[in-house]
């Protein structure tokens, strides 16, 4: 698939936006700290209050980042947890949340059948999107523009559940490596207006799937708050770190985000008498299998979970690295938030990762392994000086990215 460059896809996908200036309304699955969520409430601040009528429904009703949620967009949720979904009490709040959504509108019964077709190879948490979906609220307002901004329960309540003029979705993901099949999603994609991917490469991989749509694929890339990270980075970090080599990587405790690989990577690197800490900001269902893995390798004291930080950006500046060694991605705002805050980075060559980093220019990219992550560390540790200029020239990639965005905000917000 030929991709058209960054500025001239936003441009045609927003001089779209731009003429849909009725009632907007945008979904989400939960609304916790991570990549797309975080980006959704960008693209949100980003919107003129005055100009357009924009709601936003969260498919589970829960998650903290809606206390950054503008005060001029409607949230069309009943009720509404605060709760991370990751936290302890968050995920039992999500599980009572799911359940109750079996029994609405025979969700459960009505899926009985999709079930059972896409039961092997399928994991859980993607079947109940499905219920999710045909659980949630239902409202009568037709909109000009619905916008699902996450695959999965979002994507299918926008196709099935929401009377809109136009329909969009995001693509966060790559798709094939995420698990998900035309079958699971029973073609919904071919049914949307357009569809929005988050990189050359996920977008790459959608349109072979649906080749069918590749005329209405393009690029949007995540948009972050740089001003607002460089500030939150000046203010005091809430747990202080160790003497020695710090390493940092963000993300949820799962096992597309390759955490395992960094516990043995971690190992080879002491084994080296290398001084490494490696904090680890984040929650998730890998927790409790990560902390064994670590104290099985005598590690645990140096892999250090910081758990979710409402403001990790103080542990950026603190960081001699940023780690991003992940089996997959779609397009990283971690990587684009240490890009913003300059730090020298080491990431696994994997989709997404290899679209945000140019290997010996602005950072490295590696064999994702536990030898390869940690040659990649041990090379930074060993050439200072190229890690400094590693990092200098993040920060400018990220000053030429904000350009874009202010570019972006010129086209969609003119009059």
């Amino acid at each position: 698939m030929q991709v058209s460059l960054l500025n001239q896809e936003n441009e045609r996908i927003l001089t779209e936006l731009q003429q849909l200036t009725g009632k907007n309304k945008f979904v989400i699955n939960t609304l916790g700290r991570a990549g797309a969520e975080t980006a959704l409430i960008t693209l949100l601040k980003k919107l003129p209050e005055n100009e357009y009528d924009i709601s936003l429904y969260v498919l589970c009703g829960q998650g903290e980042l809606v206390r950054e949620l503008p005060t001029y967009v409607h949230l069309l949720n009943r009720h509404f947890c605060w709760e991370s979904v990751l936290s302890k009490k968050g995920k039992f709040l999500l599980f009572k949340t799911v359940l109750i959504k079996n029994f609405c509108h025979g969700a459960f019964f009505h899926n009985l059948s999709y079930l059972f077709l896409n039961r092997k190879n399928t994991p859980l948490e993607k079947l109940l999107w499905r219920i999710v979906s045909d659980g949630s609220e239902r409202f009568d307002t037709h909109f000009d523009l619905a916008v699902s901004y996450i695959e999965g329960g979002s994507a299918y309540y926008v196709h099935d559940h929401v009377s809109a003029a136009k329909k969009a979705a995001f693509v966060h993901v790559d798709y094939v490596q995420a698990g998900y099949t035309r079958r699971l999603d029973k073609d919904c994609y071919v049914d949307f207006d357009r569809i929005f991917a988050v990189s050359d490469e996920t977008a790459g991989v959608l349109a072979g799937v649906y080749p069918e749509c590749q005329q209405k694929l393009s690029v949007f890339h995540n948009l972050i708050d740089t001003e607002a990270i460089r500030q939150k980075a000046l203010l005091p970090a809430e747990k202080s770190m160790h003497e020695g080599i710090r390493l940092l990587t963000v993300g949820r405790l799962t096992p597309q985000k390759g955490f395992d690989c960094a516990v043995y990577a971690l190992k080879l690197l002491l084994e080296k008498q290398y001084p490494v800490y490696w904090y680890i900001i984040g929650e998730g269902p890998e927790y409790g299998r990560l902390t064994q893995l670590a104290r099985s390798l005598h590690v645990e004291d140096h892999f250090i979970f910081l758990g979710m930080q409402t403001n990790p950006y103080p542990y950026f500046k603190m960081a001699d690295f940023y780690i991003h060694a992940t089996r997959f991605e779609g397009k990283s705002i971690a990587i684009q938030e240490a890009q913003v805050l300059g730090c020298a980075i080491a990431a696994s060559d994997c989709s997404g990762n290899r679209e945000q980093i140019v290997s010996g220019v602005d950072g490295l990219l590696c064999p994702f392994s536990p030898e390869g992550i940690a040659n990649a560390v041990e090379y930074l540790i060993e050439h200072p000086q190229t890690a400094q200029s590693f990092g200098k020239a993040a920060a400018q990639k990220a000053c030429h990215f904000e350009n874009d965005i202010h570019m972006i905000r010129d086209l969609l917000y003119s009059p």
